[in-house]
């Protein structure tokens, strides 16, 4: 068994702000699910409740309603969007270079989480004006950063004497460029969306740095790290037979710490004392296909060595424990 050191639970930490977190999170990713799939008009509370394995008063009890909940996702959505975008960007620190960084790491993702992509692009403009709102805060902050391109000066070829762009310049193009993306994914277009990077960006930068600048933005070859398959929606808690509470959640979390972890050593992870309370959890977990032996075993006299199965990591993350 491995011989990292295992983190015994924070007992101070409140159970139930947990469980209610946990619970959150679930609903959250079963709103952006049947939001892909039905549509913004297709999304119910009892569709959410249903998709996440819980009741309608849970739902109820964590949201005001769907459109609390549409717009937690919303939020959550952008949220995973603003760090790929982030990583993307790096120290770049000039403008132009921040623009594509920053644009590709944007259409990398929405091409590997068409999920969150269809819910950002699509179906947020026919959500509630709390949705809305936050989508228009969205963009006042992309249409800022678009705006620094004034701070340029009068780059070569920019237009006649090296004028100014407009008041509305960086407003009307930020439109523009989602218009274009909105467009391609109601097309249904098989194409990766980052084959938009260049005719993009050639339309971000001919205001503020020129016809000149454009033409070579449009023939740079686009860098992506690797080739992304879609990640589409998958429900892991579909047909499980076992009610995730937070324990449940510390254990499959102490497991993924210490791959091969015997019983005992995952009991004290958990914060579990009753070994016997540990030893059935465990077998429960087991007989469900979220975790599985990869050791000898008592047969032989010797601990058991869990691991988590795939089921169970996707439920680990989709829980956010991970």
């Amino acid at each position: 068994m491995a011989s990292e050191r295992i983190v015994p639970v924070d007992r101070a930490g409140r159970e139930g702000g947990h469980v209610l977190e946990m619970q959150r999170r679930r609903l959250l990713t079963a709103t952006t699910e049947v939001v892909y799939e039905r549509g913004v008009h297709g999304l119910t509370a009892a569709l959410v409740a249903e998709r996440a394995g819980m009741s309608r008063r849970t739902f109820h009890d964590i949201f005001n309603g769907r459109e609390g909940c549409l717009l937690g996702a919303f939020e959550e959505s952008v949220s995973h969007a603003t760090q790929a975008v982030r990583a993307a960007v790096g120290g770049e620190e000039r403008w132009a270079e921040k623009i594509r960084a920053g644009l590709t790491g944007l259409l990398s993702f929405l091409d590997y989480e068409p999920s969150m992509a269809r819910l950002l692009i699509v179906e947020a403009l026919a959500s509630g004006e709390e949705t809305l709102r936050a989508r228009k805060r969205v963009l006042d902050q992309i249409i800022a950063i678009v705006d620094e391109g004034r701070t340029q000066g009068k780059a070569p070829g920019r237009g006649q004497a090296g004028l100014e762009p407009p008041p509305l310049t960086a407003e009307g193009t930020v439109g523009a460029v989602f218009s274009v993306i909105h467009a391609r994914m109601l097309e249904q277009d098989t194409r990766s969306l980052t084959d938009l990077t260049g005719p993009l960006m050639a339309m971000i930068v001919a205001p503020y740095l020129g016809p000149t600048a454009a033409q070579k933005e449009l023939k740079r070859p686009v860098s992506v790290p690797e080739p992304l398959t879609p990640r589409l929606p998958v429900d892991p808690f579909k047909d499980l037979p076992i009610r995730l509470t937070y324990r449940t959640a510390r254990v499959l979390a102490s497991i993924s710490d210490a791959p091969g972890a015997s019983s005992k050593q995952v009991a004290q992870a958990a914060g579990i004392t009753d070994e016997g309370q540990t030893s059935k959890l465990l077998n429960r977990l087991q007989r469900y296909g979220l975790i599985h032996d990869t050791g000898i075993g008592p047969t032989k006299g010797l601990p058991r060595a869990w691991t988590l199965t795939q089921r169970g990591e996707n439920i680990l993350q989709a829980v956010g424990e991970r």
